[in-house]
């Protein structure tokens, strides 16, 4: 075998298609796109769009302000956090955080933390470590003898454009 006789094996490759060149071509007039118009031409973008009928993403109805930074807290009341410690779920000397109360089944995820809230009534002196809590829920805490860490406020930034007053 030379080298001036290598070649590919027959049928492997094929020559491209030329499109556009004559209806005789086979692939004449519409070069193969079917369509003539929009469809046609390249860069078509019609997605959404729904034969002039008004679109359903305009249909639906816009409301409020979504920030997409905004934390997720897992909720959880007094009342659950007392009937799990009643049930033994929960350990009322050891500190009671988000771990404590997902492996009690109080909550099923931590998410951006926990958010205790005053609705039912707590008896026993716990500690509670959470990310937040309702003003309520801290005075029925602290009402019980029970006591509750929360991460310090962050500092406020000043208003974009406006100077921050000297006191």
């Amino acid at each position: 075998m030379k080298l001036n006789d290598l070649r590919d094996n027959e049928g492997s490759s094929h020559s491209r298609k030329r499109l556009g060149r004559g209806i005789g071509s086979g692939k004449g007039k519409t070069g193969g796109r079917g369509v003539k118009g929009q469809k046609a031409r390249s860069g078509v973008a019609i997605n959404g769009f729904e034969g002039g009928q008004m679109p359903l993403y305009r249909r639906l109805p816009k409301r409020g302000f979504n920030p997409i930074n905004s934390k997720s807290f897992a909720t959880v009341s007094l009342g659950r956090i007392q009937t799990a410690i009643d049930a033994k779920k929960l350990d009322a000397n050891a500190v009671i955080d988000g771990e404590a109360l997902v492996k009690a089944g109080v909550v099923r995820r931590v998410k951006d933390g926990i958010r205790v809230l005053s609705d039912g009534e707590l008896t026993a002196k716990v500690s509670l470590n959470v990310a937040g809590a309702s003003k309520a829920a801290v005075e029925k805490i602290e009402k019980a003898g029970a006591s509750i860490t929360l991460p310090a406020p962050a500092a406020e930034k000043p208003a974009k454009g406006k100077k921050a007053k000297a006191e």
